[in-house]
């Protein structure tokens, strides 16, 4: 009963959200900077408590921390939300913090056995390079580079994703989100072979990932002595058929920032096409923070995905820069809308509480049972990413 009573507040909050015509800029503006100084004051917290050789990730099922080595996917999200709260805060505890989490990643830039390398270093050291242009951060990101494309399957013309067993050669829709970081290694070394490799695996997954109705497949694995599809299937989703709402929002993510980087017109109208599918959805909640799976069976009841809402946020501002008039302010709205959600009390955390990570209600995967309803490093992260976007081209 309780749950239920909890389930309907949320939903007349969240009609609530949608009835109103949104906050101004200015006002807009104000709660940004009210939500980044109050994760700079929950972050430092986290400063204090987190074991020195670990880095943060979630809320185990006891309710403490859930702190990782080097080896997961998760690690650089920490350290690359510290960099972003330094780039806000100007305090360099921020900048000290980050330097030492990203450090621990150093024993990992050479892996050749997972495809996160994006994930793990340009969202930590490559922040840092921006910030601060450390010429040994450049090493870094070169090494993991190098390391991502070994993955790279000429037959497939695209990124091996897992090595699980099971799978002949899987390629999920996340791995879209490690490209941008091979991107930038062809412009700073002159070497074509990264780009052309992150193109490729684009156009492979534009190809083979994507229903009629623009919504995208978890994984597709692929024969690697033919490269053709042997299967499209879930592994986080509600079925082989659904749509899960993290997959969607890299997509949309994904093929942004695809065509910031190539400026090839496809990738620009799949940006649209999946921003659509997700913000016309019938079961998109008013509030713009999504179930985990568009599709759950579980909806109205089924859990949310703040992280989801987080990546969708930060992607939809971004697409905004480079549509036309009417659809852009389609897309800023609605990703200013889903930051208003977040920043409220439904999903942001209380000062000191929810193990010091800023948002709460984010799913890492229903089906295994796994990071259900709960704090995600990375949902923090992409949030303060939009956050700082949508101070940055506000005014522009």
């Amino acid at each position: 009963m309780k749950t239920k009573i909890v389930i309907l507040l949320l939903a007349c909050w969240a009609g609530h959200v949608q009835a109103q015509t949104k906050l101004s800029q200015k006002k807009m503006l104000k709660l940004a900077d009210e939500s980044l100084r109050f994760s700079a004051r929950q972050y430092k917290h986290m400063m204090k408590t987190a074991p020195d050789s670990l880095l943060p990730r979630s809320t185990n099922p006891d309710g403490t921390l859930n702190a990782s080595n080097f080896s997961a996917w998760t690690a650089g999200f920490y350290p690359g939300s510290c960099w972003y709260l330094y780039e806000f805060t100007k305090d360099p505890a921020f900048k000290q913090e980050a330097e030492k989490r990203q450090a621990l990643l150093l024993p990992g830039q050479f892996r050749t056995g997972t495809h996160d390398m994006g994930f793990l270093y340009y969202c930590s050291f490559g922040n840092g390079l921006r910030l601060e242009g450390t010429p040994a951060y450049k090493d870094v990101l070169m090494n993991a580079s190098r390391a991502l494309i070994t993955r790279y399957k000429p037959t497939i013309h695209a990124i091996r994703s897992w090595d699980h067993k099971g799978w002949h050669c899987p390629v999920i829709i996340d791995n879209m989100m490690n490209l941008e970081m091979l991107m930038w290694a062809s412009r700073n070394s002159g070497d074509p072979v990264f780009s052309k490799i992150a193109v490729e695996h684009a156009n492979t997954t534009l190809k083979n990932h994507f229903r009629p109705d623009y919504s995208s497949y978890h994984v597709v694995d692929y024969d690697t002595i033919t490269g053709n599809v042997i299967a499209k299937k879930t592994h986080q989703g509600a079925n082989d058929t659904s749509a899960w709402s993290r997959g969607q929002a890299w997509g949309l993510y994904g093929y942004t920032m695809m065509y910031r980087e190539t400026k090839d017109a496809r990738y620009l109208e799949q940006a649209r096409h999946i921003a659509d599918y997700m913000l016309n959805h019938k079961n998109m909640p008013a509030d713009l923070v999504p179930y985990y799976d568009y599709d759950g069976p579980e909806i109205p009841n089924a859990v949310r995905d703040a992280s989801a809402a987080a990546v969708m946020a930060s992607g939809l501002l971004e697409l905004s820069r480079y549509v036309d008039k009417a659809e852009s302010k389609r897309y800023w709205n609605a990703g200013a809308d889903a930051l208003i959600s977040l920043s409220s009390p439904a999903y942001r955390a209380k000062e000191g509480e929810n193990n010091n990570f800023i948002l709460m209600h984010s799913t890492g995967s229903l089906p295994g049972n796994f990071e259900i309803d709960k704090p995600l490093s990375y949902a923090d992260y992409y949030y303060l990413e939009a956050l700082l976007r949508y101070k940055q081209w506000a005014r522009k």
